[in-house]
């Protein structure tokens, strides 16, 4: 029922309006009870609304123009230590819009207190006219002009010469009160560079040392992003690696040698292991540290992104009694994801199911899972052999990475098991190839491997500012015409013009892109002697099969990913003859 009042609360005044469903305005109570935070953040973190409609409407609850400062820069002459200074900019999270003798403008993030203006009505002498805008408006500002995290180092370096300017006395407190703040904001700085990282769900975080500055990257959507860190970071570097290497449990007096660790993580929506590696370079450590969001490992076959052809014939693969399913794919291409997947859809009471990794990525209910260790003589050889004597129905390889592995693989899946594996080649063809290089006798091959599959990750168009692509190459749309067996009139295809909520990428989110190869009796025939990828390929078409870049154009023409990340992922060389 709508209400009959306006209320101040962001989602009831959405439910009133119609924008909410019942059933999500208490979705929203609950998380706001739970978590103890205000209704405009619960309804966002649901995904219910995007974060500027949200932000729009507390706006409008508190009687404050709403500004949008996509594109914002600095009035001329700020920030000014004396007119505006850049502590009033990070404390009160604020931005100046406009200032002059009189007042001055400030945008906000949360709608300012009555004690909040007053306070900075009598800092900087002017009448003060408040605004809001988005979180995410304000933290692209900050990260553009200041760097991340540069409130905190700015904190640093005001405490640190306070201290120096303070007292002749030195306090022992097991380390001195100068080192006692670094140490506090370096653990609150790398705090917020992990945070930052989990917002924009990057994959990988890479830190690396230069003669007179840091580098920081976070690899978001498959993409490196370089972002911006405050000047003053070269100088604390030594300490924000001695403090991620203390969290990973490694040895910080070591710096010559590579080491790795593990961190774990949680946050209000999931649980984070990263994986942290250490490189020794002329200029310091640099670091990277990859991360696994375990609920975003463990996802049903129909959340994984497949044509609906692809997720039946992936379901039947997860029945069979016994064969070899094989994985094909660059690091971070969802490989891991689908086998756990296609492991969780495989279990049953009445099967057994063993796993050997390196790592072991997430702990599956009901299936025993082997950790490699090599410095011990624990390859995925070994452990393999091990396995299979405990008479397992379903085995899963992390890796197929050695001709001996290769080969057990290729007897355990003829000997009554069903192996899944991951197995690095160009595409499900190639994979066929690089067996029959690693010396698997083609016999074996054509009756153990029941299928293999290529994957990859394309961005997703952005749901928020995503439309019809006009621009789209003739070249581009004649193939996919082609491909799909349309007229060029009926191809149709969407891009992001970019926005808030994609950081201006036009791009937010990944859907794997799956290419399937069958083994069948044609092609288990057409592997004996010196057997061509061509021939293959001509057999396993003639069969149905689809390249990744033709499912791909599948993934354009339904308006889920643009034309141009086809193109990227699937990137073809041209020819180049000599026209002699």
């Amino acid at each position: 029922m709508p209400l009959s009042e306006p209320s101040r609360e962001v989602g009831e005044r959405l439910f009133a309006a119609g924008r909410l469903t019942s059933e999500q305005i208490e979705l929203v109570r609950r998380r706001q009870h739970r978590l103890h935070i205000p209704q405009h953040r619960a309804v966002v973190d649901l995904g219910f609304v995007s974060e500027e409609d949200a932000w729009r409407e507390l706006a409008a609850c508190n009687g404050l123009e709403f500004v949008d400062l996509c594109n914002y820069e600095f009035p001329p002459g700020l920030p000014d230590e004396k007119l505006f200074p850049v502590r009033l900019v990070h404390h009160h999270r604020v931005l100046p819009l406009e200032i002059d003798d009189q007042s001055v403008g400030l945008a906000f993030v949360d709608p300012p207190r009555q004690s909040e203006l007053s306070n900075l009505r009598l800092l900087l002498n002017r009448r003060v006219e408040p605004m809001l805008t988005s979180p995410s408006c304000y933290q692209n500002v900050i990260r553009q002009h200041f760097g991340l995290g540069a409130d905190t180092l700015l904190r640093l370096d005001e405490d640190v010469t306070a201290e120096e300017g303070s007292s002749d006395v030195v306090f022992d407190l097991g380390q001195n009160e100068d080192e006692a703040q670094v140490t506090a904001g370096i653990t609150h700085y790398v705090d917020q560079l992990l945070a930052e990282a989990m917002r924009l769900g990057a994959t990988d975080v890479h830190v690396e040392p230069y003669f007179a500055r840091i580098k920081l990257r976070y690899r978001i959507d498959g993409v490196l992003q370089t972002v911006r860190v405050p000047d003053g970071l070269r100088q604390v570097y030594g300490a924000l690696v001695s403090r991620l290497k203390i969290m990973a449990g490694l040895n910080i007096a070591e710096k010559r040698l590579p080491q790795d660790g593990r961190i774990t993580m949680r946050t209000v929506r999931e649980e984070y292991d990263l994986r942290v590696n250490t490189v020794p370079t002329k200029h310091g450590e640099a670091l990277c540290l990859r991360i696994l969001g375990r609920q975003s490992l463990m996802l049903e076959l129909k959340e994984l992104g497949l044509q609906s052809d692809q997720e039946e014939t992936l379901r039947d693969l997860t029945r069979l009694p016994q064969g070899l399913v094989l994985l094909t794919g660059p690091t971070g291409s969802g490989k891991t994801t689908t086998l756990y997947a296609a492991l969780t859809q495989a279990y049953d009471e009445g099967r057994k199911i063993l796993t050997i990794e390196d790592p072991v990525e997430y702990q599956l209910e009901g299936v025993v899972q082997i950790q490699t260790r090599d410095e011990v003589g624990l390859t995925f050889a070994n452990g393999l052999r091990a396995v299979l004597r405990h008479d397992p129905d379903v085995v899963l390889i992390g890796e197929i990475r050695d001709t001996e592995t290769a080969e057990i693989a290729v007897r355990a899946a003829q000997t009554g098991h069903l192996v899944f594996s991951t197995l690095h080649a160009n595409d499900s063809i190639n994979a066929i190839t690089r067996l029959l290089e690693m010396g698997i006798d083609a016999f074996l091959l054509g009756s153990s491997l029941s299928a293999s599959i290529a994957q990859r990750l394309a961005r997703r168009v952005c749901r928020h500012c995503g439309e019809v692509d006009s621009d789209l190459p003739e070249e581009v749309r004649h193939e996919m015409a082609t491909t799909l067996g349309l007229a060029e009139e009926g191809i149709q295809a969407r891009r992001g013009r970019g926005c808030v909520e994609c950081g201006h990428k036009g791009t937010r989110g990944r859907v794997a892109i799956y290419e399937f190869f069958i083994m069948n009796e044609e092609v288990a025939d057409l592997l004996g002697g010196s057997i061509r990828t061509g021939q293959l390929r001509g057999a396993a078409r003639a069969r149905g099969w689809r390249s990744l870049r033709e499912n791909g154009w599948r993934q354009v023409q339904s308006g889920q990913v643009p034309a141009e990340e086809i193109c990227r992922i699937t990137h073809r060389v041209r020819p180049v003859f000599d026209a002699a």
